[in-house]
């Protein structure tokens, strides 16, 4: 996979050794492979054992497949300082459907900054040119706002509902590729402009 470049981050693809590394908790190798500064307080061990101990067997077996479009968020201060601030992921290569699952996560010290819409926005554009997809869906609690309204920003549309083992309902929202594309930071006017440009 090749780096997607957006107006203020680097998409950097997910590796199956940046995994390793992120597992083992090698800070140093993680920026090593990533050429940037790693949080050391993100992601959480919780959140890592959620995101691979359950699948890491799968990723060693096909990295192509379960790290299908996954990236992490590349920042550059304006002293030059890489550094890594969250990251976008998809639930492994679309399936039988066409239909890939988007999520992102940022870490807290780089929250509210509209990294996370920034690159969910970039990330659900490359997924709809790539061959074999038809759709692109995101989940999220309707409680949460925050997450609504990124979704929301990529051109999703309310589509379901799933239920949550533990936490109650999960929204369900979708983007089919035949949807005008999303311009994060740009005027309603600008983005209807541009989106006419595009056909």
């Amino acid at each position: 996979m090749t780096v997607l470049q957006t107006a203020r981050l680097e998409l950097v693809p997910i590796t199956l050794s940046l995994v390793e590394a992120v597992m083992a908790d090698d800070c140093a190798e993680v920026e090593r492979i990533a050429g940037a500064r790693f949080p050391g307080k993100w992601p959480g061990r919780s959140l890592i054992e959620r995101a691979f101990s359950a699948s890491v067997e799968r990723i060693r077996a096909d990295p192509s497949l379960r790290l299908w479009g996954d990236r992490l968020m590349i920042a550059t201060s304006a002293a030059g300082d890489r550094h890594i601030v969250g990251s976008v992921v998809f639930h492994g290569a679309p399936d039988e459907e066409g239909v890939v699952e988007i999520a992102y996560g940022v870490e807290p010290s780089s929250q509210g900054q509209g990294y996370g819409a920034e690159a969910t926005c970039a990330m659900v554009e490359w997924a709809l040119e790539q061959p074999g997809v038809r759709a692109v869906t995101a989940s999220t609690f309707p409680w949460h706002t925050s997450s609504v309204k990124i979704i929301r920003r990529a051109g999703m549309e309310h589509c379901g509902w799933r239920e949550h083992d533990l936490l109650g309902e999960l929204e369900i929202f979708e983007r089919r590729r035949i949807e005008a594309p999303c311009y994060v930071g740009a005027s309603t006017r600008e983005a209807a402009a541009r989106a006419s440009r595009a056909g």
